[in-house]
């Protein structure tokens, strides 16, 4: 979805990169993403490059067509990436042993689209299969980093009755105001 022009610079940033290398592995310790891992949203793939070290098999899907092609040719030879929504994914159902997606919901225009993500992750799972997240939440220096952005940030209290409309169970929501929202929710085994 829409970025504004420093949104994009600092996403796009060395800093961003190394600051995500240093977060996002602790962010994932402890939890096994198995051997076919989807990741939904990664933009310019700081968190990508993250993930190619923990799975044996990643596949990404991003919407924006520019972060598409840039993902293509940075990571084409060790990832799918795939242009295309993540309210509408083009795979088969239960393919994958885990789906994530990281600081990208905020720039979904809706929750009902917010919503048609999580569906569509629980439907490409595997019974058994791990959903993981996080998003930002509000904060003044957010707000300013956003302007002229799509920006819906997720309501934190209600994520975990929204992950159990979209089929999930063991759903696991940690909050942290005007910070970030951390979430975990399992596709129940058939």
């Amino acid at each position: 979805m829409p970025m504004n022009f420093l949104h994009r610079k600092l996403c796009s940033s060395e800093f961003w990169a190394k600051k995500i290398d240093d977060v996002l592995p602790e962010f994932l310790d402890g939890f096994d993403l198995g051997d076919d891992v989807l990741e939904i949203g990664p933009g310019f793939g700081a968190t990508t490059n993250v993930l190619l070290r923990r799975t044996s098999s990643l596949t990404v899907i991003e919407v924006d067509d520019a972060s598409s092609r840039l993902l293509r040719d940075k990571y084409g030879d060790r990832a799918e990436v795939v242009h295309g929504s993540g309210a509408e994914m083009p795979f088969e159902d239960g393919r994958f042993s885990a789906v994530v997606c990281f600081t990208m919901l905020h720039h979904v225009p809706t929750a009902a689209l917010q919503d048609a993500i999580f569906a569509e992750a629980a439907r490409v799972l595997r019974p058994g299969g791990l959903f993981r997240g996080t998003d930002s939440q509000s904060s003044l220096a957010f707000r300013l980093l956003h302007i002229g952005d799509t920006m819906n940030v997720v309501d934190a209290d209600a994520l975990p009755e929204r992950l159990r409309r979209a089929g999930f169970a063991e759903e696991q929501v940690r909050h942290v105001p005007k910070e970030y929202v951390e979430f975990s929710a399992v596709k129940p085994a058939a």
